[in-house]
């Protein structure tokens, strides 16, 4: 019987510090955000279809969801973030002083004329 006490003891102590090294449960994504992050605005709204339509300094800025539920952006796509807006914040930090995403339908056309292409590194 003192062995079950003692182990019913020695449950309770360790449960918060079992409980501390749980994965945390992230919090629902909000369907909006306006925010200042370092003199950029940084604009986000879910749409009916459940994307993301994300702008910094009133352009287009494009996310990706991730299959692991995270999220990360054209501008800072080495790294993912747990929320929209940690993405957007990134990509912001990102961006040296002045620089601003481009307008929609300006990218410059890239044309393949051969030779190799791939990662380097």
């Amino acid at each position: 019987m003192a062995r079950g006490v003692r182990t019913g003891a020695l449950t309770a102590a360790l449960a918060p510090l079992l409980a501390a090294f749980r994965a945390p449960e992230r919090a629902p994504d909000r369907a909006s955000f306006d925010r200042m992050h370092r003199g950029r605005r940084i604009q986000g709204v879910r749409t009916a279809d459940g994307h993301w339509h994300v702008t910094l300094d009133g352009r287009p800025l494009h996310l990706m969801r991730r299959a692991d539920g995270t999220w990360l952006s054209m501008v800072d796509h080495y790294c993912s973030y747990p929320t929209p807006l940690d993405a957007a914040r990134a990509a912001a930090d990102a961006l040296a002083p002045g620089e601003r995403l481009r307008e929609a339908g300006t990218e410059p056309r890239h044309q393949h004329r051969g030779g190799r292409h791939g990662v380097r590194a």
